[in-house]
């Protein structure tokens, strides 16, 4: 992955984090990691109050790298989805809040990420929006379920879980992937103002603390089993 595939920049106490791999924006281990690095920064800077992740034209995220999902190291497999469940955990469980600047496709562990953000913007353009996962073979290891089981209308479990169902992002707000559609190109900026609101009017150590408290059950879940699925050799193959 190119150095400048994660690149960032401070608005309006706002840390704005745009992913731009060139191609369809995987979540490799070094994006994984450059997204961690970008929460460390959000984290423990008091001037950063909320975060914005950015996708690149036409993508937000189309899961993870499948030149190690599909390949013979098993346990590069199980490490790349622990990473990315950790990832997702941390998004969730983030004492500042983070808004998705949702660009276009957003499958897979593309979706998971958005689920893991407090508001999520999405571009109103012909894209997919799902876990695929049953489609292609694959099983959701037990965390992604637990926070979809959370985030998702319970309306819209068993077509988006079981049988695979996506949608465009316009149906995708109703499904529970999405909050908002705007125009095409607007979404970083509609991002940006959502996320400065929170940053400007919300009280850090109230957010962080109320976050805890509605949301502790399932990161306490997905924290164990994430840590089950490492250490168990868990795949989800």
């Amino acid at each position: 992955m190119s150095a400048a595939a994660v690149t960032t920049e401070r608005r309006d106490g706002v840390l704005v984090v745009h992913l731009d791999d060139g191609k369809a924006n995987a979540l490799s281990f070094d994006m994984i990691a450059a997204i961690n690095a970008s929460l460390d920064e959000a984290e423990r800077d008091d001037e950063i109050r909320a975060m914005v992740l950015h996708g690149r034209p036409g993508k937000f995220s189309a899961g993870f790298d499948l030149g190690v999902m599909f390949g013979d190291d098993m346990s590069a497999i199980i490490n790349l989805v622990a990473d990315g469940g950790e990832l997702v955990h941390r998004l969730y469980g983030s004492s500042v809040p983070v808004v998705a600047a949702s660009t276009g496709h957003a499958l897979a562990a593309g979706a998971l990420v958005l689920l893991g953000c407090d508001v999520r913007i999405a571009s109103d353009v012909e894209a997919k929006v799902g876990l695929n996962e049953v489609a292609i073979k694959m099983v959701l290891p037990d965390w992604a379920l637990t926070i979809a089981t959370d985030r998702l209308s319970k309306r819209h479990l068993q077509r988006a879980l079981a049988n695979a169902r996506i949608t465009a992002p316009r149906d995708a707000v109703d499904v529970g992937f999405v909050d908002e559609v705007v125009p095409d190109g607007e979404e970083l900026e509609r991002a940006i103002a959502v996320a400065a609101e929170l940053a400007s009017t919300l009280d850090p150590s109230a957010y962080a603390r109320t976050v805890r408290a509605i949301r502790g059950p399932v990161l306490d879940l997905m924290a164990e089993q994430i840590a089950s699925d490492r250490a168990g050799g868990v795949s989800p193959l």
